[in-house]
């Protein structure tokens, strides 16, 4: 089994879309090309990087044009430099 791991102070982020079709209230079908990417993903491995803010799982957000894109074993992924992430989106109970 294959397994990537990011070199230095780099963070494999896993950006594989749903490829379910979305359409708009009147039934328009909105084709992947007009679809705006998201800004966020998920942690799925760590370089080398003392005391990371983030853990493998964590769903983070980060720069616009950040990384390199690319497809390993039908699955989507982007590797970004740790300074290119913006924040980690948690989970906090209302009050």
């Amino acid at each position: 089994m294959k397994e990537l791991q990011p070199l230095n102070e780099n963070v494999l982020l896993d950006i594989t879309e749903d490829k379910a079709e979305q359409k708009t209230a009147t039934g328009i079908i909105i084709p992947d090309t007009a679809k705006e990417k998201p800004q966020y993903a998920d942690v799925v491995a760590i370089g080398n990087i003392e005391n990371p803010g983030i853990a493998i799982g964590d769903t983070v957000v980060y720069k616009k044009f950040a990384g390199t894109e690319f497809d390993f074993e039908a699955k989507k992924y982007l590797i970004v430099p740790y300074a290119d992430l913006l924040a980690k989106i948690v989970e906090t109970e209302e009050i």
